[in-house]
């Protein structure tokens, strides 16, 4: 079964996921993080991310993996434990150019569907359900407005966990600053040529603005009798 979470960044996508698989007993599958790794390849190998054929070759040179720790999920590169360093701001600003160049979603696409042939899995992305899970079983299209994604970038990068609703003070300029990348990300991400970020025709919209993280859990758990079947038995 392939459940496809697709929406803005910070729309809570990954956390949701993560969570979803958990929940179901299924493989999470962070492809935006496949994307971050091959932008953090790209800074440390001095290549600049607009430079497309170089960044295509990184790409193709580069060896991502997960492996699975607990509940969570690690992500290495060539080898190396990366997961923190994908998650920092400058590795935020090169991932656009990144994953719109469309030899490195090529790349990347073919990863994707290798990792999915050998079981269950919740895939998070921009392209999950149009692109490179079409037939994907359960679809979902997760988004927030501009204002509310910043709240919670700005929690987590502080150490909050929404998940536990472990919430914490943050910095008015550096939420401010969040938003101003985050309004810039939209528009990149909705206007690149390559596999651009819009739903699916049959997903299920949900808006989080206004929901708490167990409510959209708990709404794409019940899309699917196999997920809520699932969901029930690893409860019990």
């Amino acid at each position: 079964m392939i459940v496809a979470i697709d929406g803005p960044s910070g729309s809570g996508k990954s956390s949701v996921a993560r969570e979803v698989a958990r929940r179901c007993g299924l493989t999470y599958l962070d492809t935006g993080a496949m994307y971050r790794s091959v932008a953090l390849a790209c800074l440390e190998r001095g290549v600049d991310p607009e430079d497309a054929p170089s960044v295509a070759e990184v790409a193709r040179t580069a060896r991502v993996e997960f492996v699975s720790e607990g509940d969570g999920q690690r992500v290495l590169l060539d080898g190396r434990d990366v997961t923190a360093q994908i998650r920092t701001p400058e590795v935020e600003l090169a991932v656009s150019p990144v994953s719109a160049n469309p030899e490195v979603r090529e790349t990347m696409v073919a990863l994707q569907r290798a990792c999915a042939a050998s079981g269950d899995v919740v895939a998070e992305g921009r392209d999950i359900g149009t692109v490179v899970f079409p037939s994907a079983e359960v679809k979902v299209f997760l988004s927030a407005s501009p204002e509310a994604r910043a709240r919670r970038r700005a929690v987590q990068r502080r150490g909050g966990n929404l998940a536990t609703g472990d919430d914490v003070d943050v910095d008015a300029e550096v939420e401010r600053a969040i938003l101003a990348d985050l309004v810039r990300r939209d528009e990149y991400d909705s206007s690149r040529e390559a596999s651009p970020l819009r739903a699916a025709e049959d997903a299920v919209a949900i808006d989080s603005s206004e929901l708490g993280f167990n409510e959209v859990v708990e709404r794409i758990v019940a899309l699917s009798p196999v997920l809520a079947a699932r969901s029930g038995e690893a409860r019990s």
